[in-house]
Parts: C-alpha cells; structure tokens; sequence
C-alpha cells in the first residue's frame, strides 16, 4: 500500500523542525541560503539581496518611463520591460524568438528596443552554435539588468531570476527551454489556466543537493516526495523546466518538461518517462522518440518545438 504523499510531506517536516532542535548552535553558526538558487563558481553566483520597499507601479508617459536602480535611471518602454523580465525568468533567450513571443513578429521594432537596451547596459548578447551549427544569436541580463528587476520588484518574489550567460556550452540548449515553456504555457492557456511561476533545473537542484547536505542519501524518496519528484534507479530525476499554473478552479497544479535531444541515450529517455515528465524534442527526433519508448513498452505524449 502506497504512503499518501501528504503524510510524508508532514513527516519531512517533522524532520526538519526536530533536527533544527537536536542541534540549535550550529543552526546559528551556519549562514542560511539568501535564495533558492547557488551556483558552482563564486563569479556566477546569485542570491538576490533583501527585499526593497514595495515599490509602486511603473508608471508609463508616452509608452515609456524612467526605472531606478539606486541612484541610477534607466529609460524602459513595456515591451523592454516585458524583455528583461523574460531574460531574467528563462537566463537565455533567442533574439528570434524575443521577435515572435515578444513583439508579434515586429523586427524593427525588437531592434529598437534591443539597441537601447544594450546601450544602457541593461542585456549582454552573444554568438553561439544553433541548430546544425548555425549561428544564433541569444541574449542574456547583465548585472545591471537583474539588479533593475529586483529594485522595482518587476518580478514576483518567489520567481527566482538569473543574469549571465553560465555555461556556453549549454546556452543554445537553455535558450530552447524558453520556446518550451510558451508551448507548453499555450497549451495551459487554452485548457484555461493561467503560468504563475517557472523554475528552473537549476534551482530544484539546488534545493534537493540541500536537503541531501542535511539529511544525508537515506532520505532520498521523502526528498523526492517534498519537491514533487519521483526516484528512478535510485536517482531524483529533475526536468529542464517546472511550470506552475493556476486551473480554472483556481487550484495550483505544475508540469515538469524535458527537452529530449539527439544526444539522449534510451534508457535516459525512458527514466524520463517513468518520472512523468512530459518530453518536448526537437522537429524530426519525435520518430525515434517513439520507436525507443515502444522498444521498451513505454508511452508517452512527445510533442516537437
């Protein structure tokens, strides 16, 4: 007979308030996670800085108006606005696919928006390998852009948001993820509900490697069950990306999605599955997706970016 997963959400805890007891000095010593994220390496870290002062509405004169960051102001329109706050939800985003989500296919004045931008030093771009190593040009906060969210509190405080380019590597994958998310965020939409919050694999991760660090591997399934996660062969299995929405019902319910590429191994493919996560791939993979699955008696819905 399975545990209700209630109960054991209850049990951790319960073991959480009673480990903090059993040992209240080093709880003391110890400095306490500023976010819900953490990086590998010192220079990329971000643990947002505390909260400011409510800040009002910005207020929009003539399609524009003058953000502040501390003693400094930037002159943004909502369409940039609406830029960097998807810049700093999703770390990398495609300057082609800004065009389509963004601006409804309105190139010049993307553009536009983008020179000022970059001019005030609000967003970074590079060049990395796209699709068939095409160029393809992606677009991240810097600094100044993530310090501007968090000082007019652009964003929602439990929407976690990033700056840089992390891994070069993987910026072209990352920058996937947000043509993901409006798929999948279309679908939601149309079903009624309403996205509410992302989070990305890098964020669960770091909250699972803490909750490790604490109470050690044996409590890996209760682990799993506090982050809405399942254990395949002894792995929690994390997605690329979380989204959690609103039903019509107003009940909040999540998805978790992986970006199946050409890299991924069977047995990879089919943890994924038995974790329950819905699988996106690239145009073309989906043939293959789906002659793995049946070799191993597995089904799952596979749609393509």
């Amino acid at each position: 007979m399975s545990r209700d997963p209630s109960r054991e959400l209850d049990d951790f805890r319960d073991a959480l308030h009673a480990k903090a007891e059993r040992d209240p000095e080093k709880h003391a010593r110890e400095p306490q996670p500023a976010g819900d994220f953490d990086h590998s390496s010192e220079q990329d870290r971000e643990i947002p800085t505390p909260a400011p002062p409510l800040a009002p509405e910005p207020r929009f004169v003539n399609s524009r108006s003058v953000l502040y960051d501390r003693d400094r102001g930037y002159r943004v329109c909502q369409s940039q606005v609406r830029t960097l706050t998807d810049l700093g939800k999703f770390r990398v985003v495609g300057t082609e696919d800004l065009v389509t989500q963004v601006y409804s296919g309105n190139r010049q004045e993307m553009q536009s928006d983008l020179r000022n931008l970059l001019r005030q030093g609000l967003v970074r771009k590079g060049i990395f390998d796209g699709p068939e190593s095409a160029p393809r040009e992606l677009l991240t906060l810097t600094k100044a852009g993530y310090r501007l969210l968090h000082a007019n509190r652009i964003v929602a405080k439990d929407q976690a948001i990033y700056h840089g380019f992390l891994k070069p590597r993987e910026a072209n994958h990352d920058a996937d993820l947000y043509v993901l998310y409006q798929k999948e965020a279309a679908r939601i939409q149309a079903k009624g509900g309403r996205p509410v919050r992302v989070v990305l694999d890098l964020q669960l991760q770091s909250k699972i490697n803490r909750d490790f660090a604490t109470f050690g591997t044996a409590a890996r399934n209760e682990i799993a069950a506090r982050h809405g996660l399942e254990v395949v062969r002894e792995k929690i299995l994390v997605p690329d990306v979380r989204i959690e929405y609103e039903r019509p019902d107003g009940e909040i319910a999540r998805v978790d999605l992986e970006l199946v590429t050409e890299h991924y191994r069977g047995r990879s493919i089919a943890d994924k599955v038995r974790a329950g996560f819905s699988l996106y791939t690239p145009r073309g993979e989906a043939d293959r997706l789906r002659r793995v699955l049946d070799q191993r008696e597995l089904t799952a819905e596979i749609l393509s970016l």
